[in-house]
Order: structure tokens, then sequence, then C-alpha cells
């Protein structure tokens, strides 16, 4: 193997074991333990892969300890002051950002590609009122695949752009269809002269009895906030992806269960336990308790957007998103006291040797919420927006992960039950 550079010996009983040791690009190390239980009888065990790597990558490169996300070797700081979210999107799935004519066509093809085919409108007709539009996408996602039966795994490796801008193109569409859904008002239909986001925030607010006004720094915002969640490695909806997708499932099954992993509060769902967790501070007006009872071990509550399972310093993406936040809040005149709030907490955290020792920095589920609620999104659709903006990476790791000639995940396990009686 060519990314070996060395051997470790793992000494078990009476046997010594060469474990080939593997280094990325970026210098991580790996054991390499996929011949352990052939030569020895053994496996490992590591509950909730804390230290497990179960792929090689090209996509995106996560360093936790510093700080940095990359997509393709672009660093994200940069990606979101040049990029608009197509382009990153065709970043991830090509490994390069788009020249002119390759801009163009990708464009074109989520343009005619944004309509939802007519029967499947009906769908929304049939969910009770209330409906979470998580569970709603999921199944119009599922569904998906009765109407465009050809995405298989040949017929992807052949048109990657077609089944990439569909979709995400059509996921957008249904999204939106499913918040009109929720309050009762029409849908509203794509654009052919909007750009993605700006024709996504058309089909959300327009009306025919109030038009909606596009503004550029809402559609810039969505842009920057929809790029710092197109992907972020190896996280439980990814990892569903390609655990899912490993078993040759069709494109829109395997994108229907990466929802459903990401529609958990732990992980796509957590600014919306932010903006709860704000709105109670806020209510109580004690910040200092609430940073007492967040160290209290016996106390269930608990700080929600600080920590990340992979940073160990400022989230990169939640720096950006500060900023942004303060930004647009004060030009579109916003006084939101949710942020006054934010703010308070995080200065308050920052300032206690139990987060700073901990490194439980703020990350970027901290202030989307509050940027999502400022652009009128309405908070049971702060997933739903996590999701249309992880789409790109799903897809990425996907078509990644049926490149490589993976075989069907089957992890092993350490069986710990109750045994046959023996006399």
């Amino acid at each position: 193997m060519e990314n070996v550079c060395g051997y470790a010996t793992l000494k078990i009983e009476d046997k010594d074991v060469q474990l080939p040791i593997v280094v990325g690009t970026e210098g991580e190390k790996a054991l390499d333990i996929s011949g352990l239980r052939k030569n020895t009888g053994y496996v490992t065990l590591d509950p909730s892969f804390m230290n497990t790597a179960a792929c090689y990558s090209q996509i995106t490169y996560v360093d936790g300890e510093h700080g940095i996300l990359r997509y393709r070797g672009i660093p994200i700081e940069e990606l979101v002051k040049t990029e608009s979210f197509v382009e990153v999107a065709y970043l991830l799935v090509h490994g390069q950002l788009p020249d002119l004519e390759q801009r163009k066509l990708f464009s074109s093809l989520l343009n005619v590609n944004s309509l939802l085919h007519e029967d499947m409108r009906h769908f929304f007709d049939h969910f009770p009122r209330g409906a979470h539009p998580m569970h709603i996408l999921s199944t119009m996602i599922n569904a998906l695949a009765a109407f465009y039966p050809n995405v298989d795994t040949q017929s992807l490796s052949e048109d990657i752009d077609l089944s990439t801008a569909r979709l995400i193109s059509i996921v957008r569409t249904m999204a939106a269809f499913a918040y009109k859904k929720s309050i009762g008002e029409p849908v509203v239909y794509p654009r052919h002269d909007l750009t993605y986001c700006a024709n996504f925030l058309n089909m959300m607010f327009d009306s025919s009895v109030a038009p909606y006004e596009i503004k550029p720094e809402t559609v810039r915002l969505l842009n920057i906030l929809f790029i710092l969640h197109a992907d972020h490695e190896q996280n439980c909806s990814t990892t569903a992806v390609r655990t899912i997708g490993s078993a040759q499932v069709n494109l829109y099954a395997t994108i229907s269960a990466g929802i459903s992993a990401l529609s958990g509060p732990l992980h796509g769902g957590a600014n919306q336990e932010v903006v709860a967790m704000l709105r109670m501070i806020a209510e109580d007006g004690n910040i200092e308790k609430f940073i007492r009872r967040a160290k209290d071990k016996n106390d269930p509550f608990r700080l929600m957007g600080f920590g990340h399972r992979v940073y160990k310093t400022y989230d990169p993406r939640a720096v950006i998103i500060k900023k942004e936040c303060h930004a647009f809040l004060k030009k579109a005149h916003i006084n939101d006291p949710l942020l006054q709030v934010a703010l308070a907490v995080e200065q308050a955290a920052l300032n206690d040797e139990y987060f700073v020792e901990r490194h439980l920095y703020p990350n970027v589920d901290f202030y989307t919420g509050i940027l999502y609620r400022a652009m009128g999104i309405p908070e049971n659709m702060f997933t739903v927006m996590f999701a249309l903006a992880r789409l790109p990476g799903w897809i990425a790791h996907w078509k990644e992960m049926l490149g490589g000639n993976t075989k069907i995940v089957r992890p092993r396990q350490i069986y710990v039950g109750k045994t046959p009686n023996k006399a």
C-alpha cells in the first residue's frame, strides 16, 4: 500500500503481529488493523468509533486541535469569500471548482431539474397538518426512486452531474413545498431567472397577497450558511450514508437515511436546541445560574452549542458565522434579544475555567439559529436547512465510497449476553 510508512508490532499471547502504519497527506497516522482478526482471532473494540478511521477520503479535512476545515484542500475561510454554494457543491462532488462552462452547465441542470414531478406534489396533501418538515422530506426523497428509477451505481457513474443536480435542486423545492404545506399556503414554483439560494427564499416566502422582496444580503448569507454546512468529514449522517450506500442502495434511499440521521437533536437539530435554550435563559434572566447548572454533573442541563466532538479549539465555522451574524443583524436593523443573551452566555463561558479547560467553545450551531430566525426561517425548518446544505457532501461521499471497491459495511461486536446452561 502506498500510504504505508512502517509497521507497529503488537504482541498478542505468544505472537508478534506486524500492523501497517498508514499516513494521510496531512500527516494523520493510523494503524491498519484490517488483517488483525484473520491473523490473530482478535478484533478491536471502539464504542461510538471514537478512535477509528473507517475509510480513506479525499473530500474534507478537519483538524480539531487547530480549528482547520478544508474542502478538497481549500480553506473554508476562502470559499465563503469567493464562491457560491453551487460552486462549492460542484467542488465537493467533482474534486475541483468549476470553470465558466462547467458552472453554466451545472446551473442549467439545476434549473431544468428544479420542478418536482407533478404527481409527487399531491403527496403533500396526505401528510397530517403540523407534520415535521424533516419527516416529510425524508419520506419524499425515498419516493423519488419510484419516479426516477435509473439511479443505480451504473447510471450515477455515467451521469453524475444529472443525478447530483436533480437531487440538490428537487430537494430544495420539496423543502419549500413542505413549509408551505405546514402553514396552509399554496406552493410557489421555482423560477428560471433566480439563483439557487434566491430561488429557495422566494419559494419559501413569496405569496400572491404579499410578494417577497429578495435582498442580495440575505441571499449572500444563505450561501455562506450552506457552504459552512456542506460537508464535515465522517460525522453521524455521512457515516450513515456510506454505510447504507455500501449495500449499493440507490442514491435517493441513501440520502433519505442521511436525513433521518441528521434529524436527531445531537446532530442536525442542535441549532434548534440552542434557540430553545437561549429563550429559556432569556425568560429567567439569570445567566450565571445556568452556567452553574451546566457545570453540575448531577444536573441534566447542558449549554447547547458549546463544544464539539472533533474541535478542541474554536470551531472555524463559528468564527465566520459569528462575524456575519453581527453584521447582518446590524444592517437589517434587527434587535434580537436572543443575540444579546447568546453574547452574554458566550462571554461567561469563555471566562470560566471549567469550559476553557474542557475546550468547550461555541460551535457553528450557536449562531446559525439566530441567523435563520432573522431571515424568517421557522424553527422547525432549521434541520431542513442543514439537510439542504449537506446534500453535496453526502453525494460526494457516496460517489467516493462506490468508486473505492468498498465491501458492505459490517462491524463486529463483543457479545456479553447470556450463554447456554451447561451441566
